[in-house]
């Protein structure tokens, strides 16, 4: 008896049909096989990136806005309970006027601002300390900061509590309406209708935010209409 493969190359010939060696791919296929694999996994990996760029990206441009309207926030609520209360600083007089702009008061580098406001929560004053607090804002290190004291007129040595607030401020600015224009500087022992709080900053460029403040102005408008 003949065997298989005989009988099958017997049979192909009667049929007319060329018989051929089976072959595995050649280099030339394997390569192109390999450069078409790169190519995606390089696309692949390009989206990839892309998207965790942007996740990247996107969360530290939330962080940011976040923290400054953290930050706005905690401005706005301390002007609008400014209050109409001088200061002493070490055990000094007492200072002219309700708002100070003096740098050298809070070893600031640059321009600050610092009042007393209403509504610090001591319930039934049960703390050792009023319920009004001094506060002031400073630009330091590019970091705008907000200073407070655990009594209205500090003591001589006393360290004030420093809270970072807005990061990547390079300059920091302060305007006064008095109900007719804005300015500058304020008038002694007056308060204005508002208090605008201008800040530079690296990403963001300028930024202006006012703040209403119960000032002189509207203070005699309320008298006339009683």
């Amino acid at each position: 008896m003949k065997p298989l493969c005989t009988n099958i190359a017997s049979y192909q010939q009667k049929q007319g049909i060329a018989c051929r060696n089976t072959q595995g791919f050649t280099l030339l296929e394997v390569l192109i096989a390999i450069a078409i694999f790169a190519v995606i996994s390089m696309a692949s990996f390009s989206i990839f990136e892309t998207v965790l760029n942007s996740d990247t990206v996107t969360k530290e441009r939330t962080d940011r806005v976040n923290e400054l309207q953290r930050g706005f926030l905690m401005i706005e609520r301390d002007m609008l309970q400014i209050a109409r209360r001088s200061i002493r600083l070490n055990g000094e007089a007492p200072q002219e006027g309700f708002l100070h702009t003096d740098n050298d008061s809070y070893s600031s580098t640059e321009q600050a601002i610092a009042f007393v406001r209403h509504g610090w929560t001591n319930p039934g004053l049960l703390l050792p300390r009023s319920d009004m607090q001094s506060v002031a804002y400073q630009l330091n290190d590019n970091t705008l900061e907000r200073v407070h004291f655990n009594f209205v007129d500090a003591v001589l040595g006393e360290e004030p509590k420093v809270r970072p607030l807005i990061s990547q401020v390079e300059k920091l600015d302060f305007e006064f309406y008095d109900g007719k224009k804005w300015q500058k500087t304020l008038a002694e022992n007056t308060m204005p209708m508002a208090i605008a709080i201008e800040l530079e900053t690296t990403d963001y460029g300028i930024i202006r935010r006012q703040f209403l403040v119960a000032g002189d102005g509207l203070q005699e408008k309320e008298s006339d209409r009683e």
